[in-house]
């Protein structure tokens, strides 16, 4: 078994203020693609004992890391991403885990393309969140991001060993 990320050294190119957020979303993609490669359509939706579906928390950690680093760029959200979060739990017509992790994995790359971005000085600028315009700052959103995403990598996780385990011939 590979070393956890944090483990491995630095993420190149990002400030080592930020690695402890870059880590969490590198073992977030290997964790979520491990626990999600294989299930099928229903068990990708499937959402036992009313828990959130796998497919939710795919579409989610993608979503709100989009979501949370827009504002931490200092930018609204768009009409398109407020749509989408209100999309995030419908089953997708054609959606199965390649596509769900190939969205994730372009989420993480996103993600961490912003923190390679992002300047030092500025990690304690404000930043308003949501329409209310809900105190934060830059590095306060990207470390929001990152342990977000590591929260609902673990229910992934937890939900597609149910999943399995229900569905197991």
């Amino acid at each position: 078994m590979a070393q956890e990320a944090w483990l491995r050294g630095p993420v190149r190119g990002v400030d080592p203020m930020l690695m402890p957020a870059a880590h969490a979303l590198v073992q977030v993609r290997e964790d979520v693609t491990a626990a999600a490669e294989g299930l099928n359509r229903a068990q990708l939706w499937a959402r036992p004992g009313t828990a959130a579906s796998v497919g939710f928390h795919l579409r989610h950690i993608a979503g709100s890391l989009d979501r949370l680093l827009t504002y931490a760029r200092g930018e609204a959200l768009s009409d398109a991403q407020r749509r989408a979060a209100g999309a995030e739990q419908a089953p997708g017509e054609d959606e199965d885990p390649t596509a769900l992790l190939a969205a994730l994995s372009s989420a993480i790359d996103a993600a961490l393309a912003q923190l390679r971005a992002t300047d030092p000085g500025t990690l304690f600028h404000p930043r308003p969140v949501g329409r209310a315009g809900l105190p934060s700052t830059v590095i306060g959103l990207l470390f929001h991001a990152a342990e977000h995403a590591q929260r609902h990598t673990g229910q992934v996780i937890a939900t597609a060993k149910v999943v399995r385990a229900l569905t197991a011939d």
